[in-house]
């Protein structure tokens, strides 16, 4: 009896095509597959060999010869691009044998096979650089034969999980608006500068591969010949490729700290989708995020000030060597900064009240400790970013230095709360146009906040692939 060979044989280069696969190939007594794939193959074919095409969307039919060649006791080879169990012929070959051995008349034992190729998917990661190093699912936008109602509910589900994505059949001239509905709906859920990599023809001589992100990717722009691949939450872009982090820098945390990371991250997500604006530049969104985090206060979204590109010129000057010290105004604030994150980035945080020279100079000047705190400070870290998030008397104290030039800031975050002098001291600190400033506009404000928004500053470069929190 004969044999049914089914084989992948990658998406279209010869050096895709794996060893099995040619040796299958080359001692094939019958080859059969669609027409426009025998190219690949054809110098591996024996000249005595016949190749059957069926043609396109015959494939049905192409298994049907091939359970027929068989009978004849032939060795026969079907082929399928890319990996011919991902939407290839395995699946049908292995139903309709199936379907044989269920009908008397058939009563033959055909031999099955199936050897792997190199799917399209992975070989436009290869190309994308490292897009699938964590789970991955694919989907097919194809509705001929899988109703859209199901296709949809895979794609929700492939969302919720914070699967890699990947899609064959994207589009094609009948099928024009599933591809929109799709972005749609990642973008409901997904941040917009999510990398997005496609590419069309992949290993074949009109191959071409693109990168862009969530919010940019046009539809348009692709046919049925294009793989697309969507990152996850982790996925982030280097140098043009696409990288999907796989953990290992991060195997010394400890399994709490993954879950809670995990849930900072969906809180993060969430609040973002709550968001009444969605353009907001990266460097305030990111403060914002950190600031409705702590506080669970929607509010901030009406109350949060930041100069433009204050964040952003904050942490350049963490980069750059610029900023080395935080000065608090009370202890809490101080308390509330990751002690990794300033470790890391070599920062120190300090308050300046349980200095003894405080109390000594508040009662012969007859000032506030925390005022007194804030003199001192300026005399030793007169260029250090100055976080309020107690005291308007601290802050107030600042401007008056700044405004006799004994205190250069790289930076201010002015968050004190309460009911006194609190609006006046944030008032005071907007007229400095030279200074990235955070304000927490109005009565709000408090401890939690201001050191919250330190962080926000510390881990802004995690910002783009929205990974709040990062420690190491």
């Amino acid at each position: 009896m004969g044999k049914i060979i089914i084989a992948g044989i990658g998406p279209g280069n010869p050096s895709d095509i794996t060893p099995a696969v040619l040796e299958a190939v080359s001692k094939a007594d019958v080859i059969i597959g669609y027409k426009y794939y025998f190219q690949f193959i054809a110098p591996y074919v024996r000249e005595d060999c016949p190749c059957i095409d069926t043609g396109m969307k015959k494939e049905r039919e192409r298994a049907a010869e091939a359970f027929e060649q068989a009978c004849q006791g032939k060795t026969v080879v079907v082929i399928s691009s890319g990996d011919a169990g991902i939407y290839g012929m395995a699946p049908l070959i292995y139903e309709m044998n199936q379907e044989r051995r269920n009908n008397d008349n058939h009563t033959d034992n055909i031999e099955i096979e199936t050897l792997p190729g190199i799917s399209a998917f992975q070989k436009a990661a290869s190309l994308l650089g490292a897009p699938i190093g964590h789970d991955l699912c694919l989907i097919s936008l194809s509705d001929l034969m899988t109703p859209w109602e199901v296709i949809e509910r895979r794609i929700k589900a492939a969302i919720a999980g914070d699967f890699v994505t990947a899609l064959y059949n994207p589009k094609s001239h009948g099928r024009y608006w599933q591809l929109y509905r799709l972005q749609e709906l990642f973008l409901q859920q997904r941040a917009a500068d999510t990398p997005v990599g496609y590419v069309r023809q992949a290993g074949r001589p009109e191959q071409e591969v693109k990168v862009t992100t969530l919010g940019a990717f046009d539809p348009e722009d692709v046919d049925m010949f294009t793989i697309i691949l969507i990152g996850n939450s982790q996925s982030y872009l280097s140098e043009g490729k696409i990288i999907t982090p796989r953990g290992y820098y991060r195997e010394e945390i400890s399994e709490d700290y993954k879950i809670g990371q995990n849930i900072m991250i969906e809180s993060f997500r969430t609040i973002e989708r709550e968001l009444h604006r969605k353009d907001w530049p990266l460097g305030h969104k990111w403060a914002l995020l950190h600031a409705i985090h702590t506080t669970a206060d929607f509010d901030m979204e009406n109350i949060l000030y930041t100069d433009e590109g204050a964040v952003e010129q904050m942490f350049q000057k963490v980069v750059d060597g610029q900023l080395k010290v935080i000065v608090t105004d009370v202890t809490m604030v101080t308390s509330g900064i990751r002690k990794k994150a300033l470790t890391r980035l070599g920062i120190e945080a300090k308050c300046y009240l349980s200095d003894p020279r405080v109390a000594e100079m508040a009662a012969a000047k007859g000032i506030t400790r925390t005022q007194a705190g804030i003199r001192l400070a300026v005399e030793d870290h007169p260029d250090a970013l100055f976080a309020f998030g107690n005291a308007p008397t601290a802050l107030m104290e600042l401007c008056e230095l700044i405004r006799k030039d004994k205190a250069h800031p790289s930076g201010i975050i002015a968050a004190p709360v309460g009911f006194v002098h609190v609006r006046e001291s944030k008032h005071m600190v907007k007229p400095f146009k030279n200074i990235p400033k955070i304000i927490v506009e109005g009565r709000k404000g408090g401890s939690n906040l201001a050191a919250t928004l330190c962080n926000a500053i510390l881990t802004f470069d995690d910002a783009a692939q929205l990974k709040p929190g990062r420690d190491l």
